[in-house]
């Protein structure tokens, strides 16, 4: 856990929480770009939920993703050679469409041709253009709070 953040929660005292959250969702190899993207979020005034760091030992992990799809106001998923037909990644997303949240998709080295069906009707974003969406989602979190 990032030094001085405070770790996502899913406890029922956190649902009435008015802090805009992005579930991040990715392949495990590609840990250390959705970390990035996480960090820059983070430093936006927009919380994150990443699995790898917000699940413990011994939590219940597709319940604690679950909690986190529906407690997130929009999941970003990130798009790349090792991830774009990885199950849990396509199941994440499934999940959030399915609860009705904005899903965008962001693109690192895959074609569109290639990107799964239900997320090709999404304008995609590329990761050189990341910082683009951080401006957008900055500007729907503050006016969440406001």
């Amino acid at each position: 856990m990032a030094k001085g953040r405070k770790k996502y929660t899913t406890a029922a005292s956190d649902a009435s929480s008015q802090e805009y959250l992005v579930f991040v969702s990715h392949a495990t190899a590609d840990k250390w770009i959705a970390k990035i993207i996480c960090e820059r979020l983070e430093q936006a005034g927009v919380a994150t939920f990443r699995d790898d760091r917000d699940i413990d030992g011994g939590d219940d992990i597709p319940e604690t993703i679950k909690r986190g799809i529906t407690k997130c106001r929009e999941l970003v998923v990130l798009l790349s050679p090792r991830s774009v037909h990885r199950p849990w990644v396509l199941l994440e997303v499934g999940a959030a469409w399915g609860r009705g949240k904005k899903v965008i998709a962001i693109r690192h080295h895959v074609e569109v041709d290639l990107i799964p069906e239900m997320i090709k009707s999404k304008k995609a974003i590329d990761l050189n253009d990341i910082e683009d969406y951080i401006t957008e989602v900055s500007k729907r979190a503050s006016r969440r709070v406001r």
